[in-house]
């Protein structure tokens, strides 16, 4: 027994120091030594729509307004500590039929800043279903609450109808929002939306560089203004508008970049990259469902030569949102040290042509124009030495540690049942 215990405890010490070895990294020697210098806190506005369609029961047996109230709970308890936050309400304090009266009701609930979670979900549960709905307005008083600063700002509005005041235009407001130049992004979120008010707030976000989401249900409307918030603290690139080609030969030439499009439904876009010899190509491609679309669909994102010869097709990944699919490739262009030169003297660059295809269609009574949004990532690194490094892309060296580890395992368990069988023999002899 005295025996059993020392082998385990020996075994066990062997794998537990080699794991250790192996997972300890020198990186640490390469840390900084100072912090860097802190960033602004970020800005964010919820702006909510509390007009009296949001009376309607149509989410989850439960009211618009009752499904807003539990979403804007769950995403204040996950706002990360960094995120300056604040609670614009449209339509929640005029009843009556007064226009220029109701098209004012627009108030700040919560002032941007350090959130107290108690104090604001305080706030949201007073609301109730009331007015009028000034999109309009509420975006132009809201982008006056975030004003100031270098932060990101970010308004996400929520709201189950178009605007009820014109002739101030929500979409020409967020373009005047746009033109200013302060950076300041709207996304919109749209609860079981007709087409106006899609087409309405698909408008005010591309004007601002947002994004437009359709909501059927509250765990989306969760999900999606939490995704947004946590957009806010660690800010994505701006894409840059391009527009793809129907063939290679026609197509932009992309640098590394982020990039964003419009693809109709089912359609093939074109772009080209040029790679010189000792570099890889990463891209990546997402389309974005924006509106109501049939239940089968897909994204291919295909690398090939000028002459049509495939190199290289992506693979489908999901990133956590049902709204939209994306795909990823990889390209690495072996160094040639007898390359044709360019005038520079560089190796030539081989144009990689890249297309990206989707399968979406939609119901008869969807609107398929504008195309489906398209955002596109392109980067060229160094390749690697040895193409094996591509195919464990994302393990690091996992594959090898854990390699080790299962030798260290079957060398344990020999020793272990070689060690049994001699207790066995000497027990049989004494």
């Amino acid at each position: 027994m005295i025996i059993r215990r020392w082998l385990a405890t020996a075994v066990s010490g062997l794998v537990a120091a080699l794991a250790a070895g192996l997972l300890a990294t020198p990186a640490a020697a390469d840390e900084p030594d100072a912090e860097p210098s802190r960033k602004p806190s970020p800005k964010v506005e919820l702006v909510l729509d509390v007009s009296g369609s949001m009376r309607a029961r149509d989410i989850d047996g439960q009211s618009r307004m009752a499904a807003a109230k539990q979403a804007f709970n769950e995403v204040l308890d996950a706002v990360p500590e960094e995120v300056q936050l604040g609670i614009r309400t449209l339509g929640a304090n005029y009843p009556g039929n007064d226009r220029r009266t109701g098209c004012k009701d627009t108030e700040q609930l919560y002032p941007v800043g350090p959130l107290d979670r108690t104090e604001a979900k305080t706030a949201v549960a007073t609301l109730a279903p009331t007015g009028w709905t000034p999109i309009g307005p509420a975006l132009l008083a809201s982008a006056d609450d975030l004003k100031g600063g270098d932060a990101t700002r970010r308004i996400v509005l929520i709201t189950d109808g178009e605007d009820t005041c014109a002739p101030l235009d929500p979409c020409e407001v967020a373009r005047d929002i746009s033109a200013k130049g302060i950076h300041l992004v709207i996304d919109t979120l749209g609860l079981l939306p007709d087409a106006k008010t899609r087409s309405q707030l698909s408008c005010i976000a591309e004007a601002t560089g947002g994004t437009y989401t359709s909501v059927q249900h509250t765990g989306q409307l969760r999900d999606r203004v939490r995704q947004l918030v946590d957009r806010a603290a660690d800010p994505v690139v701006t894409p840059v508008a391009t527009e793809g080609a129907r063939q290679c030969a026609d197509a932009p030439k992309l640098t590394p970049g982020l990039y964003s499009d419009r693809e109709k439904f089912g359609e093939h876009r074109w772009y080209r990259v040029e790679v010189r010899p000792g570099q890889e190509l990463r891209a990546s491609v997402s389309v974005a469902a924006d509106r109501a679309v049939n239940n089968d669909y897909g994204v291919m994102l295909r690398a090939s030569t000028v002459h049509g010869r495939e190199i290289v097709r992506g693979s489908e990944a999901g990133n956590g949102r049902t709204d939209v699919i994306s795909s990823g490739l990889r390209y690495p262009k072996a160094p040639a040290d007898d390359a044709d030169r360019d005038g520079d003297g560089k190796p030539a660059a081989e144009t990689v042509c890249l297309q990206v295809s989707n399968s979406f269609s939609a119901p008869a009574s969807v609107k398929t124009s504008p195309g489906l949004p398209v955002e596109l990532a392109v980067d060229l690194v160094d390749a690697p030495d040895d193409a094996s490094d591509v195919a464990s892309f994302g393990l690091g060296h996992g594959w090898w540690l854990l390699g080790v580890l299962v030798l260290v395992g079957l060398l344990a368990g020999l020793l272990w049942g070689w060690i049994s069988r001699w207790r066995v023999t000497v027990w049989r002899t004494n």
